[in-house]
Order: C-alpha cells, then sequence, then structure tokens
C-alpha cells in the first residue's frame, strides 16, 4: 500500500460529510458510493459502482469498518433492541457486504496468479475490536458491542475457512481505541496515528497472518 498506492480508494457514506467531499475533490482517486450497511437490497447496486470501475482486474482489499456502539452499554439500561442493531451492524453486514463483493475479490486473485497472499493481491478484513475478545474481558459492561463483536470474529473464520483455497487473504483487526465521533474524548489515539499504523500492518499481511486478530500495531489478540 505504501509502495504501490491503490489505483482506486473507494468510500462509503450515508451521509455526506465536508471532510469527505473535500478528500474526493482533491483526490480523482478517492471514488464515494453512498450506501446504508444494513439496506441488503442495495447491495448489488454498489457492487456494479465499484465493477465499473475497476473493470476486468476485480477488488484487492474490502475492509468493513462500519460499526455501531450502542448508548446503552450496562446491564441496567441495554436492551433487546441494543442487542439486535449491533448484531445487524457489526456482524450480519460485514458478512453479507463480503459475500456480494467476492466475486470482485476472487477475479483480482485470479489476476494475481501464484503470488503469496497479501492485500496487494485480494484480502477481505473485517475490523473488529479487543472489546470483542472473550479473554481480555475483564471490564465488563458494553454488552451489545462485545457480543456483535465476537460474532464477528466467529464469522471471519468461518469465512476463512470456507474461502481457504480462493487466495484471499481474510482475518480481522482491532482499529485501537480511536479519538473519533465513537470513540469519544478519552480514546488513547489519533485518527493519523491509527491510520498510519494500520496501513504499515496492512502491508505486512501474509499466508502466517490469514484468519488471525491483530491490533493496528500488528500485535496479537487473545480469542
Amino acid at each position: 500500500l505504501q509502495e504501490n498506492p491503490p489505483k482506486f480508494l473507494f468510500a462509503t457514506y450515508r451521509s455526506m460529510s465536508d471532510e469527505l467531499k473535500k478528500l474526493s475533490e482533491e483526490n480523482s482517486t478517492v471514488k464515494l458510493i453512498k450506501m446504508d450497511v444494513t439496506d441488503y437490497a442495495s447491495y448489488p447496486g454498489v457492487v456494479q459502482q465499484v465493477e465499473d470501475v475497476v473493470g476486468t482486474d476485480g477488488l484487492n482489499l474490502l475492509i468493513n469498518n462500519a460499526g455501531y456502539l450502542p448508548p446503552n452499554r450496562d446491564l441496567k439500561s441495554v436492551t433487546p433492541e441494543d442487542m439486535r442493531a449491533a448484531y445487524e451492524i457489526n456482524c450480519i453486514a460485514p458478512l453479507f457486504l463480503a459475500k456480494a463483493m467476492l466475486p470482485l475479490l476472487q477475479t483480482a486473485a485470479k489476476a494475481s496468479g501464484e503470488s503469496p497472499m497479501s492485500v496487494n493481491k485480494a484480502a477481505i478484513i473485517q475490523m473488529s475490536t479487543a472489546v470483542g475478545s472473550i479473554a481480555e474481558n475483564s471490564g465488563g459492561n458494553n454488552y451489545a458491542y462485545r457480543c456483535s463483536k465476537s460474532a464477528l470474529n466467529q464469522s471471519m473464520k468461518t469465512l476463512s475457512i470456507d474461502l481457504k483455497d480462493t487466495g484471499i487473504l481474510i482475518m480481522a483487526m482491532h482499529p485501537g481505541w480511536v479519538l473519533t465521533e465513537m470513540g469519544g474524548p478519552n480514546a488513547q489515539i489519533t485518527t493519523e496515528t491509527c491510520c498510519s499504523t494500520m496501513i504499515k500492518t496492512l502491508d505486512q499481511l501474509a499466508e502466517k497472518d490469514y484468519a488471525t486478530f491483530l491490533r493496528y500495531n500488528n500485535t496479537p489478540i487473545a480469542w
């Protein structure tokens, strides 16, 4: 990614921000696609928009980054609706978007022939969280978020088994506790630190990282 920047970068959004609009206007490689990950009926159209741009080269890298952290986090306040909403966005949507994009990813993998696994060949990165780790859960709370991300990890692992012969690299990554709207003001790292470090980690991913659960700084997380 660093030595061989992507020819195109697709960014999806539910509502346009000034920052995203500016980014696309200043960078012709950035292609914007409006979508809601829970609108499954829209997936064929989204895939078609990507295919119209990449053509027979296929899609090399899919990062499923959309996530939802319900406001009701403790045992007293969490609701069944919180659990369902988190599971919908954090587990179901990433699986089915990966399924929808699979033909384009397979095209890219085949085009690379016998080259080793990497994000430059074809990869599905499911953006998870250390909070989804059962082994590292020492703080409690965050029921909906924890459970939905644990389910995402199981989904990623299952997907990796079903697609093991495709040449597509599949793994889960924790982006860190980032200073974003969802991460809040007490988060530990900036978006710049997160992204620059994560790009280095993505660059280093290989077959040894297949079906693993890693932090953005390339350190392992216990399941």
